[in-house]
């Protein structure tokens, strides 16, 4: 074949055929956020804009439109400048970048953090550093970790992927690998697709047993969970049993970025290592302030946690009441089980041009084929009208489609 500009054009054409024919082609909802009214947002489509209700943001307590959050930031940005101006190494690390680090390595007592530009980017980077540092060792890997951990395992053959949260299979590969061979095992908190939480005590107290090294993202969980909403390990009273603990400013803290914490020396490994931190420009210092802003605001958020727990709550009841096909959860995510891409993004579909609620279908690969879903996240700021108004819009929907009521197998 000649492969010219219209023939390598013609192949991506062909592949993304595949993606429409089988319902998986993404198409991007175009929001305009209106700050201080979330969860409306405008949402910008060929008949023009729409005002809609969103359900399925990752602002989970709405801090991103936070006035002590906007004022840090503005402030900051009047005060620094729009970017960093460099790589940490290289001109990159000013003040709010340690002061950031210095806050969330004492949220999570730890003794050292490191910031990433993104949550995706700490895990992948981080995990593949480990893997580096440890010559040998063996990874052990919850079969539901989010994609960025398993990009940062990729190509690596020395793992075993045990399953969800399942500590039998956990100890039985543990067990078949040698005492003197370093081990590493990943879990995450809280799982952003099916919303089931880890056994943290359980898993520490099983790795450090076997003398493994261990690595839990806490991205769903951070602002959340604990007294101070230091995620799920805290709540749980498991923080001393994680040698790393991952975390996002992307969703409860309402700004953009990663992070990672654990021992000085670990922290500073991968500081020193990981290609993934050294080589990219540092994160800008307005989005520094707003996540230092949006933690002050965390640590002593009872009152907004405890209105999402009651929000979730009554989400799931009424969901359950009407007979929806809710899949069970412990967690702040929602998600009503569908199965089937065209009808998953039918039912999105039918939710924006019918009751002004936005909710984006998830499909393969985020879930397997047959899994599809709409993940719901309520909020503090979600009211019971608002419930209401999902719940009988989707009861509605379900009768006169004469959609399956039970669980999709």
């Amino acid at each position: 074949m000649n492969w010219t500009p219209e023939a390598y054009d013609t192949h991506f054409a062909a592949g993304l055929a595949t993606l429409q024919k089988d319902g998986r082609y993404r198409s991007f909802a175009v929001l305009e956020r209106i700050c201080g009214e979330f969860p409306f947002a405008l949402l910008h489509g060929a008949q023009g804009a729409k005002k809609v209700t969103v359900w399925c943001s990752n602002d989970y307590l709405g801090l991103g439109q936070h006035p002590a959050v906007l004022q840090a930031m503005h402030e900051a940005l009047d005060q620094w400048g729009a970017g960093s101006g460099g790589t940490r190494n290289i001109g990159g690390t000013t003040w709010i970048h340690t002061e950031l680090e210095r806050e969330l390595a004492a949220w999570h007592h730890k003794e050292a953090a490191l910031l990433f530009n993104s949550g995706y980017a700490s895990n992948e980077a981080s995990l593949a550093t480990l893997i580096k540092l440890l010559p040998g060792c063996v990874v052990f890997s919850d079969a539901k970790n989010h994609a960025s951990m398993i990009a940062g395992m990729k190509g690596y053959p020395h793992k075993h992927i045990f399953k969800h949260n399942d500590l039998a299979d956990l100890e039985a590969k543990l067990v078949s690998v040698e005492a003197g061979i370093p081990k590493i095992v990943a879990c995450e908190s809280v799982y952003s697709m099916d919303g089931t939480i880890a056994p943290l005590p359980a898993i520490a107290e099983l790795a450090r047993g076997y003398g493994a090294f261990t690595y839990l993202d806490e991205v769903h969980a951070v602002g959340l969970y604990g007294a101070e909403g230091a995620g799920v390990s805290q709540r749980d009273g498991a923080q001393d049993g994680f040698d790393i603990v991952e975390g996002t400013f992307g969703k409860a803290f309402g700004v953009a970025g990663g992070y990672i914490t654990g021992s000085a020396k670990a922290i500073d490994a991968i500081r020193s290592h990981a290609p993934g931190f050294i080589f990219t420009t540092s994160l800008p210092p307005v989005l520094a302030a707003g996540a230092l802003a949006s933690l002050g605001i965390i640590k002593t958020a009872h009152d907004l946690r405890a209105r999402q727990q009651r929000q979730v709550r009554r989400l799931r009841d009424k969901l359950v009441t009407a007979g929806l096909p809710v899949l069970a959860s412990d967690s702040h995510i929602v998600p009503l089980m569908i199965g089937g891409a065209h009808c998953c993004k039918g039912v999105s579909d039918w939710l924006f041009e019918n009751a002004a609620i936005y909710v984006q279908p998830i499909n393969y690969p985020t879930v397997p084929v047959g899994e599809e879903r709409l993940r719901l996240t309520p909020s503090p700021l979600h009211t019971d009208a608002m419930i209401d108004e999902l719940v009988g819009a989707l009861d509605y929907l379900w009768t006169q489609q004469h959609l399956p009521r039970q669980m999709v197998a």
